[in-house]
């Protein structure tokens, strides 16, 4: 037979709250397997003393307290309200060089939209733990969005804008900013109660561009054609010889696996550099579409179904990003009292050649 000691400790390790005030009876109850298929009885103690009531109540409080920290973090699991905190990516063992380090990239998409992809290591996450302390339970993931639009690389030129929540369970995010063009950057971290930061990475500066309508890059890497790739490149400050776009470039070619390479004819631009030896001679050219006009102040106007806003005196000014294509872009006019309407139909087309570089010897 089992002495109460006994039935006490196998109470303990199955969790029992207040098994250190109860009889040998009580425990025996508690400990018997209850039949599968049976309704929920009754609880015995029910009709106990209130101030047994007080004594468990006390006991499963000194319980909770001694147990072991493997028994906590069990219990943990099932508590309600704790976000999945581990950004640590779950990297696939077939992936080629380039993954497994700490990093986010940020890319433009168009005027109002960012798109930001991390992959950090576990040992990232594990040196938030330890440098956050007592403040990493209730720390949350997120993406601090900033404002660096001096283009000074000082804090004191840099401006939050607002943190956004993240979870464990997604490695990239879509960002909304407003009032184009301006510079961004994003810092990912785990933010404290108290308000401490820890960064775990910091992105690439990138410059949204002036507001116009601009066509959409789907997100989906494998459907990225060479023009695309290099539009976006372009948009997240690749080219730009000042920026550090080490870590985009690798992104980018690790993505779309193959060279990324020099920005031959694209809908941002045209460059030039030598094949095959590297040369800080550069060249771009870029153009964009402006479309003005102007109707009665209290009309309605539309450019490509998106309204325009009129100016007091009824004119309007837009500016559109111009790709190497066709573009049709109907302008309609609807009167203040909405009866007649006019539609004006504008069709562009740009093509953009580069052609290939002179490379003079240098004797003559």
């Amino acid at each position: 037979a089992c002495t109460r000691k006994v039935l006490a400790d196998l109470a303990r390790k199955k969790g029992i709250a207040g098994h250190a005030s109860m009889s040998k009876d009580d425990l025996v109850k508690v400990l018997a397997p209850k039949p599968a298929h049976s309704a929920v009885k009754p609880r015995l103690v029910a009709s106990k003393k209130r101030s047994h009531s007080r004594h468990q109540a006390a006991a499963a409080r000194d319980t909770s307290q001694n147990l072991s920290a493997e028994e906590q973090v069990e219990r943990s699991k099932y508590e309600v309200g704790i976000p999945t905190k581990d950004l640590s990516a779950k990297v696939p063992k077939d992936l080629p060089g380039g993954y497994g380090r700490d990093r986010i990239v940020v890319m433009v998409r168009d005027p109002y939209w960012l798109h930001a992809y991390w992959e950090l290591t576990r040992h990232a996450v594990e040196r938030a733990e330890a440098a956050l302390g007592q403040e990493w339970h209730g720390a949350r993931p997120i993406l601090r969005l900033l404002d660096v639009s001096s283009h000074d690389t000082t804090s004191a030129s840099e401006s939050i804008i607002r943190d956004i929540d993240i979870h464990g369970g997604c490695n990239n995010w879509y960002i909304e900013v407003g009032n184009p063009p301006k510079s961004f950057r994003v810092d990912i971290g785990y933010l404290s109660r108290r308000g401490r930061f820890y960064v775990l990475a910091r992105s690439n500066v990138v410059s949204t561009p002036r507001a116009g309508v601009s066509d959409i890059i789907d997100e989906n890497w494998s459907d990225l054609d060479q023009k695309q790739a290099d539009r976006i490149y372009a948009m997240s400050g690749g080219f730009d010889p000042t920026a550090s776009s080490l870590e985009l470039k690798q992104l980018f070619e690790e993505r779309l696996r193959r060279p990324l390479g020099s920005p031959a004819v694209t809908s941002m631009g045209s460059g030039a550099w030598l094949p095959g030896k590297q040369r800080k001679f550069w060249f771009q050219l870029d153009a964009e579409l402006i479309v003005y006009g102007a109707t009665e102040s209290n009309a309605r106007v539309t450019l490509q179904g998106e309204p325009v806003k009129l100016r007091p005196d009824g004119t309007f000014t837009m500016r559109f990003s111009l790709p190497d294509s066709r573009q049709i872009i109907p302008a309609v006019a609807t009167s203040g009292d909405g009866i007649e309407e006019r539609t004006i139909v504008l069709a562009v087309e740009r093509n953009t050649k580069q052609l290939e570089p002179m490379i003079r010897d240098g004797n003559e």
